[in-house]
This record gives structure tokens, C-alpha cells and sequence, in this order.
């Protein structure tokens, strides 16, 4: 489908798509997977605590669920749920779904009853596969119960583990798991109809929904970012193109959530395209972390800031070896430069910054990999993603030259809009002369060499009497403390001033680094403009975190009723 034959009220969004479509032709997920597959089909393509999965075989499953769900009554079109870990399943099911011609819907194992109800009903999700977990089919049961969704298939997780393993959970574990029922609206993966192969279907990538990613933002109200086929399968091949050293071998450590948005591109799609293995973690937990890149030497890992720092408090660090990593890419957070060169230090591993969005179906931007990276920035556009800065105030108008302004995009990794949200969609670009541009909602700045930095998010300024302050500046100043492990500031209600930052860390090692509060402030308010003053430094045990890690100021704010 050529770009002037795209539907309204988004067909302007792709003005430059003539030169998006020369450097990455249109091309769906099923034909990315289906080719890798039968490319290497003896390659294995997951690696789950020492057992693998050939390429081959999961083109079968895949092939085989997307048979099961036409004769289930899933159409084109329709919603179909991943309420998953990382494991193996995911795959096929993630991959079978888009060969039925259904949209595939992510939600988080971390969710509720509540939250996944929600999301199914705003989804339209009519199917889910979920896993056997006693953590979460009580709560897909639940909702299968109260709602309008349909049906639940469930895959075992004894099914998914080496054969020692397998055994011991099911003699062993069988509290972590739940007996799937036997009832007529409920299928385990092994039991799914069969009918021979899925039908043929012509997929248009740059207009078919591949994925519905739900992303809450800083509004807190959960949004469907509605990414294409051609969202994800550009965004997978920008970041392969990226990699000046990608060889036959290709191991992406799998610890990242394949249910985020920056997992499913940078490690799902991205390993995919390559013929590549994923070492998959069901969580992240820095011994187990630690074990697999020993045992499979991965070639690259994506990680937020906050696993980084995990891996180094966990003694077993040192005597691992990190030389088979080629690509350590940090993202979801601002990587703080004591934690960088404390990894780069210990593993001897190279660390860089990449900086994506939901609705830019993962990543925009990044350093580069080998020379020439910019410490304190995300780098440079991927390739053919194209970034300008808008007034602050006024999003009509580009920021002045050389000043902060808000991060705009425009590429083929950028989202169709917001599902059953016209309203917000309209809302999140920015009509310029030049067609329209994805609003991020972050401020940034460039350098002399076009490096760009993120200096906060708008939503999360604080004013202190009619200042701007940026919490991610102050956060930084105080990372540089030696006693310090996180740092989250805040903006609070100030009679006089409006709003006063506040501070809140964890400590590295309490017991080495006994600082007060007080002292913590000082130190701080010493190094920071006045308007940066906080007018304390909170220590805690530990600070709230997103379910990808990184650290959460929102839920800071409910804390304090903010």
C-alpha cells in the first residue's frame, strides 16, 4: 500500500515515508519471523534456564496457534491477550497471534484482577494465554469470570523447563502452580484444536495493528498505543543497522519484560530478525543474572539503570566474565554517570544510553555503540527518525537555537495513534508544516555535534516561585555523593514558593556511608542553584519502582497525596 492510500486523520504523519519505504520497506512481523525461521531453522531461538527451542519448532507452534485460534472463532482483526513472564510460549503465541491476523495485547504479570479487567475491557480482548503460575491464573480466572473476555489458554510451565527441572517443580513446586480447570471456556496450550496449517492471509504492514501497548505515562490514565506491523519491524531493523560489528552470533541476554515495549523490540523483534537466541529470565534477579551470562555468553543486553546497580552489589559480579558482550544498551531511565563507570569499571564492558517510547514502538534514539559515545546524553536519532525540539510553551513554534525545548519524532516506528482515543491522539502530535510530529512529553537539548540530551520530563518540573526546575538535574548532583545508591526528587506544596523539591535516596552501603539527612541536603544545596534547594533529603530502605525498574516518581507523589 503506497503512503498517499493511508487512511485519515494520520496519512500526513507520514509525509517523509517515500524515504522511510526505501530504507525499510514495509515488511510485517509474520514474514520477519517465518523468514528467520526458515532461514536457520535448527538454530535455537530461546535459551530458558538450560533448555533451548529451535527456530523450527516454534514456527510449528506458532503456525499451530494460529490454526487453534480460527477454529476457536478468533478473526482479523480481533485482540488477542499475552499475559506472560518471560518464557517460551510467549513466541508462538506473540507470533501465531499477528499469522491469524489478531493484534496482540500485552499485559503485565504485575497487574491486578483489577488492572487486567480493565485493560480487557478497554482492549476488547476476547483471549488470553497466561501461564499456570499460582501467580497469575487465579487472577486471569478471575477475570474470565467477571468479564466479557471469552477464553483462557494456559501453557505449563513444567512443559518449558530442562527435564531435571521440569520434574522438580512437579513434584516439588507445586505450590507455585494451579491446576487448570477443566471447563469449556478454559484450554491448555498442549489440548488446542488442530486443523493443519493457517490460512494464507496478505498483511498491509503499514496500516494492520500488530500490537496494542498500553502505556500509562504520566497522566496515570492507561493509553493503547497502536503500533503496525511497520512500527515494530522498522524499529527492529533500525536497531540491527545500528550494530557496526553484528556477526553470524547473535545472544541477547532476556531479562528485560517481553510484555515492554522496549524488551519486545530490543530483544524479541530485534533478536528474531538476526536468527539470534534469547536467554530468557521469567524476573530479574542478579544471581540468576549473573549464572546465565556465564553459561550462555550473551552478545548483548538491554537494561535499565537500577539492574545495573543491582549486578554490582551482588558479590558473584567480579568473577564473572563480560567479554562476549558487544552491545550493553541502558534505557527506560537516565543513566547516572557513577553507575556507568562503575559497571564499565568492574565488568570491563562497554555501557551506552539509548532513549525510546512507547509510541515510538521502543527506541529513537541512541549513543553509538563502539567510539564516540557522549556520557550524560541518549545519543543520536536512529536511522531515518528525524527529531526537532518545540517551544516549551507553545508547541506551533520550534524552541530557540540552543535552548531546551520539548523532544518531538517523526520515523516509521511512530505510532497510528491511541486506541478508541481520538481525542488524546490528536493531543500527542504536533501539526507542523512539515506533517506531524510525535510529542514525547520530554524536555531535551542538543549539543555543537547534535547529541541530544534529556534534561526532564515537562509534566515532572517543578516550579519554585515561577522557576523551573528540573528534578532529573538535581537528581543527577546528587548521585555524584558517595553514599548515595538512588536518588528520586519531587516537587511539594510551598506556601510561599508554590513548590519546593524534595529528595529522596537509598544509601549504598548504610553502614560504611552513615550520612544523615542533613548532611545529605547541605551537601547537596551546596552544589545546586538556589531555586534547586531541597528542603530535604528523605533516606529510605528503598524507593518505588516501574515494573521495568526504573525508579517511580508518580508513585512517590501518591505517597505524599502530591
Amino acid at each position: 500500500m503506497s503512503v498517499s492510500k493511508l487512511p485519515e486523520p494520520w496519512r500526513d504523519r507520514y509525509q517523509h515515508a517515500v524515504a522511510w519505504e526505501r530504507d525499510y520497506p514495509p515488511l510485517s512481523l509474520v514474514e520477519l519471523f517465518t523468514t528467520s525461521a526458515e532461514a536457520w531453522p535448527d538454530r535455537p531461538v530461546t535459551e530458558f534456564l538450560g533448555r533451548t527451542t529451535s527456530y523450527r519448532r516454534m514456527l510449528d507452534e506458532a503456525r499451530h496457534f494460529a490454526t487453534s485460534l480460527k477454529l476457536l472463532g478468533i478473526a482479523p482483526g480481533d485482540r488477542v491477550g499475552l499475559f506472560l513472564p518471560n518464557v517460551p510460549a510467549y513466541v508462538p503465541a506473540y507470533y501465531g497471534a499477528m499469522m491469524a491476523g489478531a493484534a496482540v495485547v500485552n499485559f503485565s504479570p504485575l497487574y491486578t484482577a483489577r488492572e487486567l479487567e480493565a485493560q480487557v475491557a478497554d482492549s476488547g480482548t476476547r483471549l488470553i494465554v497466561t501461564l499456570d503460575s499460582a501467580a497469575l491464573l487465579p487472577k486471569a480466572l478471575e477475570v474470565l469470570a467477571g468479564s466479557a473476555l471469552e477464553r483462557l489458554v494456559v501453557a505449563r510451565l513444567a512443559d518449558q523447563l530442562p527435564l531435571v527441572k521440569s520434574l522438580a517443580l512437579r513434584l516439588l513446586g507445586r505450590k507455585q502452580l494451579t491446576p487448570i480447570p477443566d471447563a469449556p471456556d478454559v484450554t491448555a496450550w498442549e489440548a488446542l484444536p488442530t486443523g493443519g496449517m493457517p490460512p494464507k492471509r496478505v498483511i498491509d504492514p503499514l496500516t494492520e495493528l500488530a500490537l496494542l501497548q498500553y502505556t500509562g505515562g504520566t497522566t496515570g490514565t492507561p493509553k493503547g498505543a497502536m503500533l503496525t506491523h511497520q512500527n515494530l519491524s522498522a524499529n527492529a531493523r533500525q536497531l540491527r543497522d545500528i550494530d557496526p560489528d553484528r556477526g553470524e552470533r547473535d545472544v541477547t541476554l532476556g531479562v528485560l519484560p517481553l510484555f515492554h515495549v522496549f524488551a519486545n523490540s530490543c530483544i524479541l523483534n530485534r533478536t528474531v530478525l538476526n536468527g539470534g537466541m534469547i536467554a530468557m529470565l521469567p524476573r530479574f534477579e542478579a544471581a540468576q543474572v549473573l549464572a546465565t551470562i556465564r553459561r550462555v555468553r550473551p552478545t548483548a543486553m538491554f537494561v535499565v539503570p537500577t539492574m545495573l546497580q543491582a549486578l554490582l552489589d551482588d558479590p558473584r559480579m567480579g568473577g564473572t566474565e563480560f567479554s562476549s558482550l558487544r552491545e550493553i544498551i541502558s534505557g527506560g531511565a537516565p543513566l547516572a554517570l557513577p553507575i556507568k563507570e562503575r559497571f564499565e569499571a568492574v565488568s570491563g564492558a562497554r555501557v551506552v544510553e539509548g532513549y525510546g517510547l512507547t509510541e515510538a514502538a521502543g527506541v529513537i534514539a541512541t549513543n553509538p555503540l563502539r567510539e564516540g559515545d557522549r556520557d550524560g546524553t541518549i545519543g543520536q536519532p536512529l536511522p531515518a527518525t528525524r527529531i526537532r525540539l518545540l517551544d516549551k510553551d507553545d508547541s506551533v513554534r520550534d524552541a530557540a537555537p540552543g535552548e531546551p525545548g520539548e523532544l518531538a519524532v517523526q520515523g516509521p516506528q511512530v505510532m497510528r495513534g491511541y486506541w478508541n482515543r481520538a481525542d488524546v491522539a490528536e493531543a500527542a502530535f504536533a501539526r507542523r508544516e512539515d506533517g506531524m510530529w510525535l510529542r514525547t512529553g520530554d524536555i531535551a537539548q542538543f549539543d555543537a555535534d547534535g547529541f541530544l540530551t534529556i534534561v526532564d520530563r515537562s509534566k515532572d518540573m517543578i516550579s519554585v516561585g515561577g522557576f523551573k526546575v528540573f528534578p532529573s538535574q538535581v537528581e543527577a548532583v546528587l548521585a555524584q555523593h558517595p553514599a548515595v545508591k538512588e536518588a528520586a526528587v519531587i516537587g511539594v506544596a510551598d506556601t510561599y514558593r508554590g513548590e519546593v523539591p524534595r529528595a529522596f535516596v537509598t544509601l549504598l552501603h548504610p553502614g560504611l556511608h552513615p550520612a544523615t539527612r542533613e548532611e545529605l541536603r547541605d551537601w547537596l544545596n551546596d552544589r545546586v542553584g538556589k531555586h534547586e534547594r531541597v528542603d530535604s533529603v528523605v533516606v529510605r530502605e528503598s524507593l518505588p519502582k516501574t515494573m521495568i525498574g526504573k525508579l517511580d516518581r508518580k508513585a512517590l507523589k501518591a505517597e505524599l497525596g502530591t
